[in-house]
């Protein structure tokens, strides 16, 4: 029986769920490799956990993460949590998680908030509308 690993990651309202298996170092985005993954900002952004773990672990696995919900960055976000994820359970090395903490918290951490619900007098949260006298 192989090992397979399922994590997640949140940011807003996108989620992401990434299945890690043994493999050769095939990382898929909705089907789309890691590679050819478009804007080209949002590649280097989920390609950070990924090399800071280094190719020794990464040619190793095949991961697949499935993304819905939210904007271009926002699934971003969830992905890259995602990945660190697996990486960390299928490593389950105190290092690597040392590592991510000490880059950045968002790695391992789901963002948990939320858009404030709007209210009444105005046009959204905050915003109220115009007083006038005349």
């Amino acid at each position: 029986m192989t090992k397979v690993i399922l994590t997640t990651g949140k940011k807003k309202t996108a989620i992401a769920r990434a299945i890690i298996r043994p493999g050769n170092g095939k990382i898929r985005i909705n089907k789309i490799p890691l590679e050819i993954f478009e804007p080209e900002l949002c590649r280097w952004k989920v390609m950070e956990p990924v090399l800071l773990v280094g190719p020794e672990i990464i040619n190793k696995i095949d991961i697949n993460v499935d993304v819905r919900g939210g904007g271009i960055m926002g699934q971003t976000e969830a992905v890259r949590t995602a990945l660190a994820k697996a990486i960390l359970e299928w490593t389950d090395k105190s290092e690597i998680k040392r590592k991510f903490l000490e880059y950045d918290r968002t790695l391992l951490v789901s963002d948990a908030r939320r858009k404030e619900p709007k209210k009444f007098g105005g046009r959204g949260a905050r915003r109220r509308f115009q007083k006038s006298y005349r």
